[in-house]
């Protein structure tokens, strides 16, 4: 059917013959401003599209509650259209305008009818659901998603609305904007049909892919897809740039991608070795790992490791590191059948994943397939741990255990210890902060130990992702010279094409932006259910395990309302809380090849080995650049083409990148830092080692020169001058210093059966996130299920769940407070003091709201206890004259408070374990007077129970640490080309208040004034938004300080 437009020429039919419907329905502003410039022009529709515009206009008259099942309305519209309305007319409806019409069948009793309150929904379990019938369980909704103007909060930063309450006149601007919508895509659909394209087929035919998929008659295990819905087979889909080609066709698709980068393929360098391995070794290499060839640096590493240097690697995740550690050790036992080899990961999982690799190899390999190698770890039982000992010729394990289990017991150690020539440390880069200080003073220890058995001969060998200062930070974490170190950072191994997209999510209505933009977490989960229906295999990372859970929940229900069960069931969330059974058979069916998904958060970020993956989408940028570029590693790992997609939030730091995304490729990684003096740790070391072996002034060659003053204050000095632990620390040091802080308490997450007789236990929650996660009448979230919380017993610590199945999430109302409580030293940094002592760390849960699409349900108070825990730290007031100065140029001072805050620490070089206040825009921006006031500080406090003393370092590096601190933030702050604040002044990535209060000018004014520099600032040459709300801050109010202390100048 050919069309036909009054009052134009007939277009140019060159470019036709192609359009479909996807071109009509994309709806983007260029087209839709066009549509109506041309309004004047009718545009003549076929017969058929009259009853569409009838169907529509009667359905969106028709409709006035938030949610109306299809059977509510059906009667009323068929009044109006004088003949039946059919689920085919509604799924046409929604294949011309996706973004506005939503169609699917939902749980029933998780539907709010007709507007009432939202109440507590009956809590059936799933045999009840499928045991009561199809009609009684789940119902077809019809909803128009196009963003009501909802009931603002007063509160600018609030990040809720209240549902609607709409006149009449409003309603009918609502129909008219509707109806508009609906004439447009329609016109649209008729211009750009092709010449031989009938639009009423195109319509159709694109209707019969959105009829909605009753979920219960087919059971998802024995649910079948259909001939045109079959997954192709990993090996035969398409290749990626095709696929993003087809990506760009989708009538979904509005421009969301901001930026394409390709990485070209790389071709493989080759090394050689002389002399090769034996014949044996290679022959085990070809048949377990189909190795034949060594890349150049792999090449390396092993002739470093025959020349007897100590080797770091750091190239590209997937390029092969664990032949660099495998082949010495099988040369190593090849030559000395009692050789032993310690292998250290940084997780159980990846440890297990290594451990099953190299079994591989030598069960392949003659003449040592016999050879024993097993986890010593603490989940080890213990009257295997002998056997193990004793026969064992390599053992996979952590430095948690080495601390507290193997040295402390080194006389059961020592013929193991004699023996071993390899001591392979995987993943390096993640031994960091106060952790990885821990971590360095084990291996002295290790090291201390194993020479006084006899064995100085031992290598270290280690592989880490892309490092900046590779060569040197094994240097420092093993106490090693430079000469003794060889590097490797040349990658040689292949690499096939990679393409990077960072996708923003469009405007919700291009001709009002003020609706603002698409969910991130919907974009995220579309994009991810449209790579696996072809064939593509997809990893989603999300930055915590909330996101996760709503992420797994809402694939669910999107594969389950398209009847996808095919997909579904080849879907898995894993992170960490799981039960390690279920860890280890998500891991197990990732690696068979059997999940075409994995929605994580950075548990699965390290390097085991999950199968091949195609493609990695990031939901938010994930904190920092090696954590991106370690997170786009797990794609393409076998030498495929591979997709990276980053979906930005809207927060700051999202948007940074999203305007700058160059530096997510180009930008140089900064170098790790590990504080390996501090004498905090290194006390708690010397307590541990001298338990081992008592210790003398020449250990000074492993602890450093510290050593002496420590070993005179804190242990026990005998008669022929040897050091013992202090009797506080006995009768096992190692059991008083937890390497990753004070282990947490942990609250029990139990599911209730359905007579309430038996209790299971599905997750284990940390007590500083159970307060969040587990409230009664909460809803609780656990492999993509939804539970409501019944009960919690703080006593027991144990939560019982029931698991329901509810469309709405809680999101808890709670406020955080900091707060300075005794001073110990003071000390002067430029124009001001900085003050180190006790802080106290309060956060209290008051309530929780029932949250749907971002509209509050309902708003419940609960009382829970708050969680207090006391640290230390360190603060600095603003002066009064700060403050009148701010106040006078109309700026937040809170929001100047909280960026100078985040400047301090983006430049502090121990910022990894020192956290801040940070301001929730929920409170700062109330436009009632709040009663609950906070002083003027910048203050910072050490991690809880990490115990690392970091603040106490601040103040022994004297004012040079402070000061220079101070002095960087404030030039970067200062010089920075950005308007609002990025990641490189005042934007924190690990801000859990999102950055939203934030006053980049205000922090600047503060940074000055604390280094005495001069402050002209005015009305006039100022150029910021006037801050007219209440004043949430007060003057800092003085801090009992000890007595005797005295300012420290120098």
């Amino acid at each position: 059917m050919k069309r036909k437009v009054k009052g134009e020429e007939p277009e140019d039919q060159s470019h036709a013959g192609t359009s479909t419907l996807k071109v009509s329905a994309k709806a983007k502003p260029k087209k839709r401003q066009k549509a109506a410039s041309s309004s004047k022009s009718e545009v003549l529709w076929p017969e058929y599209f009259h009853s569409a515009i009838n169907t529509v206009l009667a359905f969106i008259s028709s409709k006035k509650q938030l949610a109306v099942t299809f059977q509510a309305i059906r009667t009323s519209v068929e009044a109006q259209l004088k003949h039946p309305l059919e689920i085919t007319s509604v799924a046409e409806l929604r294949a011309l305008l996706p973004d506005l019409v939503k169609f699917s069948y939902v749980p029933k009793n998780e539907l709010q009818v007709s507007g009432d309150k939202d109440k507590d929904y009956e809590l059936l379990s799933q045999s009840q659901l499928l045991s009561k019938g199809p009609e009684e369980s789940y119902v077809l909704v019809l909803e128009l998603a196009d963003n009501l103007q909802l009931k603002k909060s007063k509160n600018t930063g609030f990040a809720y609305s209240q549902p609607p309450a709409m006149s009449i006149s409003a309603l009918q601007k609502l129909i008219d904007r509707r109806n508009i919508a609906c004439k447009e895509a329609l016109d649209n659909l008729v211009i750009h049909a092709g010449p031989n394209e009938d639009p009423t087929l195109l319509l159709q035919d694109a209707g019969r892919e959105f009829i909605p998929v009753d979920p219960t008659p087919a059971i998802p295990s024995e649910a079948v897809a259909g001939p045109s819905q079959i997954v192709p087979e990993p090996e035969a889909r398409l290749p990626i740039p095709d696929i993003i080609e087809e990506i760009t066709a989708q009538s979904w698709y509005k421009e969301q991608i901001i930026h394409h980068q390709v990485l070209p393929p790389k071709a493989a360098k080759l090394g050689s070795l002389d002399p090769l391995p034996s014949t044996s070794i290679l022959q085990a290499l070809a048949d377990s790992r189909k190795v034949s060839t060594f890349y150049s640096h792999q090449a390396s590493a092993i002739e470093g490791v025959r020349n007897g240097s100590h080797v770091v690697v750091s190239t590209s995740t997937a390029s092969g590191k664990s032949i660099i550690y495998q082949v010495p050790l099988l040369m190593a036992l090849e030559q000395d059948s009692d050789a032993k080899a310690i292998f250290v990961y940084p997780t159980k999982a990846l440890a297990q994943d290594q451990k099953a690799s190299l079994e591989q190899i030598l069960f392949s390999c003659p003449g040592l397939s016999h050879l024993k190698v097993d986890t010593y770890d603490g989940d080890t039982p213990q009257d295997a741990r002998v056997t193990i000992r004793e026969t064992a010729s390599v053992i996979f394990t952590n430095f948690d255990t080495i601390h507290a289990s193997i040295l402390p017991h080194e006389n059961n150690w020592r013929r193991f210890l004699k023996n071993v020539k390899l001591f392979v440390v995987d993943e390096l880069h993640y031994y960091t902060g106060l952790f990885g200080s821990h971590v360095a003073l084990i291996l002295r220890r290790f090291r201390r130990v194993a020479a006084a058995v006899g064995n100085r001969r031992v290598q270290f060998i280690s592989c880490t992702a892309t490092l900046a200062n590779a060569g040197s930070h094994m240097e420092k974490m093993f106490g090693l010279e430079p000469s003794e170190v060889l590097a490797i950072t040349e990658d040689g191994a292949p690499a096939n094409q990679k393409d990077f997209l960072v996708w923003d999510p469009p405007l919700i209505d291009p001709l009002q932006p003020a609706l603002g933009r698409a969910s991130a977490m919907a974009e995220a989960t579309g994009l991810m259910r449209f790579l696996m229906k072809r064939g593509v295999r997809v990893i989603l990372f999300c930055k915590i395990r909330k996101i996760c859970e709503l992420a797994m929940k809402t694939i669910k229900a999107d594969l389950s309302n398209e009847g996808r069960y095919d997909i579904l069931k080849r879907v898995k969330p894993y992170r960490g809380g799981y039960s390690r059974e279920d860890r280890r058979r998500i891991e197990a069916d990732a690696f068979s090849g059997q999940l075409l998904g994995i929605v994580a958060t950075n548990a699965l970020e390290l390097g085991i080995d999950i199968g091949v993956l195609d493609a990695v989408i990031m939901l938010g940028f994930p904190m920092t650049i090696p954590s991106f570029r370690q997170q786009a590693g797990r794609a393409g790992r076998r030498s495929k083409d591979s997709l990276t997609v980053l979906v930005t939030e809207p927060y700051a730091v999202d948007q940074y990148f999203a305007n700058h995304p160059e530096e997510l490729f180009e930008k140089k990684l900064d170098e790790i830092m590990v504080d390996v003096d501090s004498k905090v740790v290194l006390e708690a070391h010397l307590q541990c080692a001298s338990y081992e072996m008592p210790i003398s002034l020449s250990d000074e060659m492993w602890f450093g020169p510290s050593m002496r003053e420590l070993c005179e204050k804190s242990l026990v000095k005998d008669k022929d001058g040897w050091y013992h632990p202090h009797p506080n620390f006995l009768p096992y040091p190692s059991g008083h210093v937890s390497i990753r802080g004070a282990q947490e308490e942990k609250y029990m997450v139990v599911e209730m059966s359905e007579n309430d007789n038996t209790l299971k236990t599905i997750e284990e929650v940390e007590v500083s996130r159970a307060m969040f996660e587990v409230y009664e009448g909460g809803v609780f979230l656990h492999q993509g299920m939804t539970f409501i919380t019944k009960e919690v017993s703080h006593d027991t610590r144990v939560a019982k769940v029931l698991k329901a199945d509810v469309n709405y999430i809680t999101s808890p109302r709670d406020y955080t407070d900091v707060d300075a409580m005794r001073t110990y030293r003071i000390r002067r940094a430029k124009s001001c003091l900085a003050y180190y002592g006790k802080v106290h760390v309060c956060v209290k849960v008051f309530g929780f709201f029932k949250i749907r699409n971002k509209t509050i349900l309902d708003a419940v108070e609960v009382d829970t206890p708050p969680w207090d825990r006391d640290t230390t730290g360190f603060w600095i007031d603003v002066p009064k004259s700060i403050l009148d100065l701010l106040r006078s140029l109309q700026l937040n001072v809170a929001e100047a408070i909280h960026a100078a805050s985040h400047a301090f620490l983006i430049q502090f070089p121990l910022a990894e374990d020192v956290r801040t206040e940070c301001k929730a825009a929920e409170k700062e921006y109330k436009v009632t007077e709040s009663s609950r006031k906070r002083p003027a500080r910048l203050i910072f406090y050490d991690s809880i129970g990490k115990g690392g003393g970091v603040s106490a370092k601040a103040f022994d590096h004297g004012r040079s640490l402070l000061e220079a601190t101070l002095l960087q933030a404030c030039d970067i702050v200062t010089n920075c080309p950005c308007e609002e604040g990025c990641t490189k002044c005042v934007a924190s990535p690990s801000c859990k208040e999102a950055n939203k209060v934030m006053s980049k000018l205000g922090a600047t004014i503060i940074l000055k004034g604390l280094l005495g520099r001069e402050l002209d600032y005015s009305h006039e040459n100022i150029q910021a938004e006037v801050y007219n709300g209440p004043d949430t801050i007060v003057d800092a109010p003085p801090v009992l300080a000890a007595q005797g202390i005295e300012i420290e100048e120098s």
